[in-house]
């Protein structure tokens, strides 16, 4: 059995850890004016600027691959749902409601690709449903239902992600760079009309001065670089690997959050994260093949 490499690991760890502190950053420039859309949207401008130098035909594959428009739309989805909703609320809720992407994955690898779902897959899609039920009861509340705008951006956001990875499955013959390409733009274009269109609404605020930009500039370079290093861990490693080191993510938000009082553990949350996170771990386990009678 091949043992994976300390680099592509730790590339993976990193994107995890850019990631699953990224509630922070955002926080702070939200704090200086700049609303976590904006500060989203300007740096996946960044990311993209610097794919199309690098890479310049990379964009012309959008109009050869029309496909590469569902992770256009999916990639600026998750972003418009995960970022703002870990700016509004409990980042440790946020977290586990997004990661109720294995769920949805399941029942759109079913739509798209036609992978009809087995009883392991039905029985992960169970144990996250029942694992969300407990993040989002609280006892005030008579059925666990959404009750907050977070939690219905923390659910987008999730199933936004699940959509852009079965699309980057489908899409697997197209190169890094065009798919790159796609989210980026996605990410730039769909966060930046989500603000727009926000504006009218009192929902998003135009900044009002420049003394943001450090962040952004700081932490559009650990994205990009998280990205990067998200694509060097995902080609040298197994699927199944890769995606349990990436769990790491939800790791680094809890104890980040919890340290710096943005988010409470109850026992409740700690229950149902374990049952969303065993749900995601057995959808990295490889399907035995069926013996032959």
């Amino acid at each position: 059995m091949h043992t994976p490499v300390w680099g592509p690991v730790l590339g993976l760890l990193f994107n995890a850890f850019v990631f699953g502190v990224s509630w922070w950053p955002l926080r702070e420039m939200q704090a200086l004016g700049l609303h976590p859309l904006w500060s989203m949207a300007l740096m996946y401008a960044l990311a993209f600027g610097f794919v199309r130098t690098v890479q310049p035909q990379a964009w012309r594959d959008l109009w050869r691959h029309p496909t590469l428009w569902w992770l256009f739309l999916a990639s600026g989805l998750t972003n418009v749902g995960f970022n703002w909703a870990v700016t509004l609320g409990d980042v440790v809720r946020v977290v586990l409601l997004f990661y109720t992407m294995p769920a949805w994955s399941i029942l759109l690898a079913w739509w798209l690709l036609g992978e009809r779902p087995t009883r392991m897959a039905l029985l992960r899609l169970a144990l996250a449903l029942v694992g969300v039920a407990l993040v989002l009861k609280t006892p005030d509340m008579a059925w666990p239902l959404p009750s907050t705008p977070y939690d219905f951006l923390a659910l987008l956001g999730g199933a936004s992600f699940a959509l852009n990875n079965v699309i980057l499955r489908k899409m697997a013959h197209v190169p890094d760079a065009s798919r790159m390409s796609a989210m980026f733009a996605g990410g730039t274009v769909i966060t930046a009309l989500t603000a727009l269109a926000g504006v009218p609404m009192g929902l998003v605020t135009f900044p009002s001065d420049l003394s943001w930009w450090p962040y952004v500039l700081g932490f559009g370079v650990c994205m990009l670089a998280s990205n990067l290093s998200l694509q060097y861990g995902i080609a040298r490693m197994s699927a199944a690997t890769s995606s349990l080191v990436m769990l790491s993510e939800i790791v680094f938000a809890v104890a980040s959050s919890v340290a710096l009082g943005a988010a409470e553990l109850s026992e409740r949350k700690l229950l149902g994260g374990l049952l969303i996170v065993l749900a995601a771990v057995l959808a990295t386990m490889p399907r035995r093949p069926k013996e032959n009678p």
